[in-house]
């Protein structure tokens, strides 16, 4: 490396966020803190409690006292910190349902606090998508729901919250992820809307996210030919310049989705997709699920450096980009010291119980609550990889500590006895289902346990799309706090 060049992999170590393996700092990711590196993200796999989180953030920020560390917390479905357990609070879709903004600002200020303690300071979140197609496989009850104005006032209030905790708030998936059937960690996902449309449903919550103040806003790996007929928005700059800065008047720090996704790696490559996603206007490469080792760092950072060298990326472009970083880093080191204290303890089951919506057949004789032990049969449909294999989900243990005797048995597609219910004898039997809607082998069985026992009680984790059965619950999310709060609206617990 020759002397005019020798500053360039600190400025390219700058611009990465990389994840790492393990629940204590690795000497290399304390090593890159100490030669430029900007960023670190945790996962699910970083994380025993807040207590361990705590410790590693304080061993990273010796090494760089303003390094930026990220979370992916949704506080939903999709939670790294309780992971093990289950978020205690309820989701962005529980949020939407119960629509009260300033609960659900409550909530992410809540949760912004608990980040703020642990040391975490860039939260991939809120999902600002609006969940306008039912069959989407990825976003769901991520979402707040499918009405753009509804979305956008949710977002704004998250945002809001969780950065008035300590926290920098990153919207995503820009230009908006809801109308697709395709899950970009597979393949790339096309979105068919003109722009008329856009500006009325996608881009609303961004619109508003960007009025709140948020810090950060995260790519999505999305063809959308209305804006790009050729490029990924991650790799666009008519969507990541034009569109985003230019129009929105978006200035913060520009993060891209894991740069490991098929919908983008399968076609430029991981360290080619990098290089372009930054030439187009992002700041920040989110890399780390997949690739969590010193090499891929290494990979992308050579890229970075022999991109610029060759003229493909220009210096000035990645000297913008660190600069953005390290501006955010300084947001950041100010909010931690002005962020707000952790609201009511229960802030999360409050929310969760106002989400749950219980509806009845007409002149069903079903009665609630349930007095005696019953049998709950859960349905589990295939994870994707936002929300991970290791998050428990259900109701069948709260519902037990409130019912002593109460027995559960989960089922996958494969292994749907012919008759569901089996084992519940004259015992109440209670259905949990998730996204019942989007699974033809979950509606047979519900079919066959209701033809069967129609007194069974459906509780629907997922969307709502369906309705069915003499009695349907609908938390509106698969959380902890979300189950609870199902178990309690069954058995009468804690009504007067």
């Amino acid at each position: 490396m020759t002397t005019t060049t020798g500053h360039l992999p600190a400025l390219a170590a700058a611009v990465l966020q990389p994840g790492f393996v393990g629940t204590t700092a690795p000497p290399w990711v304390c090593r890159w803190l100490g030669e430029g590196l900007g960023s670190v993200v945790l996962f699910a796999r970083n994380v025993v409690d807040t207590e361990q989180v705590a410790a590693l953030t304080a061993t990273l920020r010796a090494e760089r006292p303003d390094v930026i560390v990220a979370i992916d917390e949704e506080a939903g479905d999709v939670t790294r910190l309780e992971s093990v357990h289950g978020s205690s609070r309820p989701g962005n879709f529980a949020l939407g349902a119960v629509d009260d903004p300033e609960l659900t600002e409550a909530v992410a200020r809540d949760l912004g606090a608990e980040l703020a303690a642990a040391g975490l300071t860039l939260n991939y979140a809120p999902d600002a998508d609006v969940n306008s197609n039912p069959a989407n496989p990825v976003i769901g009850v991520r979402s707040f729901g499918a009405d753009p104005v509804l979305v956008a006032r949710h977002t704004a209030a998250w945002v809001r919250g969780l950065q008035a905790g300590g926290v920098a708030a990153c919207a995503k998936h820009f230009p908006g992820h809801g109308d697709t059937r395709v899950d970009s960690h597979h393949d790339l996902p096309r979105i068919t809307a003109d722009r008329d449309r856009l500006d009325a449903c996608e881009l609303a919550p961004f619109r508003a996210a960007v009025a709140a103040g948020v810090q950060a806003v995260m790519t999505g790996h999305l063809l959308v030919p209305a804006l790009d007929p050729h490029l990924p928005a991650t790799l666009s700059q008519r969507i990541l310049g034009g569109l985003l800065r230019d129009e929105l008047g978006f200035s913060g720090v520009v993060v891209t989705d894991a740069m490991e996704m098929r919908a983008v790696a399968d076609r430029y490559g991981f360290a080619g997709a990098t290089v372009r996603a930054l030439a187009a206007g992002a700041d920040a490469i989110c890399i780390g699920g997949e690739h969590a080792d010193e090499q891929a760092a290494r990979e992308l950072r050579d890229a970075i450096v022999a991109a610029v060298v060759s003229g493909e990326l220009p210096e000035e472009r990645l000297a913008e980009a660190a600069k953005r970083v390290g501006q955010l880093a300084a947001w950041t080191v100010a909010a931690r010291s002005a962020g707000s204290a952790r609201g009511a303890a229960d802030v999360g089951l409050v929310a969760a119980r106002r989400a749950v919506r219980v509806t009845a057949a007409p002149g069903t004789s079903v009665a609630l609550p349930l007095t005696r032990a019953a049998h709950v049969v859960e349905f589990e449909p295939p994870r994707n990889i936002a929300i991970g294999a290791e998050t428990p989900w259900g109701i069948g243990g709260p519902l037990a500590e409130l019912l002593p005797g109460t027995s559960t048995v989960r089922y996958a597609e494969t292994d749907v006895p012919a008759d569901p219910g089996v084992g519940a004898g004259s015992r109440p039997l209670v259905l949990v289902v998730r996204d019942l809607h989007r699974h033809d082998w979950m509606r047979a069985g519900v079919h066959r346990a209701l033809t069967a026992r129609p007194d069974a009680v459906v509780v629907e984790l997922g969307v709502p799309e369906l309705i069915t059965g003499a009695v349907h619950l609908a938390t509106h999310g698969a959380t902890r706090a979300s189950g609870r709060a199902a178990a309690e609206v069954l058995t009468g617990a804690g009504l007067p």
